[in-house]
């Protein structure tokens, strides 16, 4: 029996392509933000891999996306960035907006089960987005809690220690087929959440995996399929 419900949330719970790119349009108008937000996307599972592979040490995700941007700027001939629009547009993945559906389906599974964000982002980081949004979190899981990034097995069963529950007991729950497989190999049952629009205009697979308990198309389904 599932008792912990465990989010990923870039992506799963937040619009991180719509709120990123507005603030890249903002603070750098002569590039398109759209384009910048999704090529900073796609340096996010590089980095985190270095992190653990030991290339580097263990640093926080905010420092990684501050270096990937400022080398990202430069490749666009833009090499005269203030300290302060570098720091807005790291500060703008703390304040992506939650999807539609995802605040109040998350109020209706907190009322059956324990609702955790289990995230690459820091604990300040995911404070700051569950405020905005109103995510009613029973608690925030972020990397630097265990030092490690998903999909690193002590992330998976970090949550599970933490909550005093076996890994099969754990319902993990996102929109990225490589975070549910990585899960699963540590015992964590599944769920995959539709988002067709993750990456705004581009394309993005949604299969169907049979190894997945569910698969639903956002929070508000999830909790009509567990009962809540």
């Amino acid at each position: 029996m599932v008792k912990v419900l465990a989010f990923d949330t870039f992506g799963t719970v937040t619009d991180w392509h719509s709120g990123v790119s507005a603030a890249l349009y903002r603070l750098f108008p002569d590039i398109d933000g759209s384009e910048l937000a999704l090529d900073w996307r796609r340096t996010y599972g590089p980095a985190l891999a270095e992190v653990e592979a030991g290339a580097r040490p263990w640093t926080l995700l905010d420092d990684l996306h501050r270096e990937a941007l400022e080398r990202l700027l430069h490749d666009r001939g833009v090499v005269n960035a203030t300290a302060d629009q570098i720091n807005s547009a790291v500060h703008a993945w703390h304040t992506i907006p939650g999807w539609p559906e995802a605040a109040e389906g998350l109020r209706r599974l907190k009322r059956r089960y324990t609702v955790c964000a289990l995230s690459n982002g820091n604990v300040a980081l995911l404070t700051e987005m569950a405020k905005l949004n109103d995510f009613a979190w029973d608690f925030i899981g972020g990397a630097d809690l265990w030092r490690h990034y998903k999909p690193a097995s002590e992330v998976y069963l970090g949550i599970a220690d933490l909550m005093r529950v076996e890994p099969h007991e754990v319902l993990m729950v996102a929109t990225h087929a490589s975070d549910l497989e990585a899960a699963r190999s540590c015992g964590l049952r599944t769920a995959y959440v539709e988002r067709p629009r993750e990456w705004g205009t581009q394309h993005k697979d949604e299969p169907v995996n049979p190894l997945d308990d569910y698969h639903v198309t956002g929070m508000d389904d999830l909790a009509t399929q567990l009962g809540c």
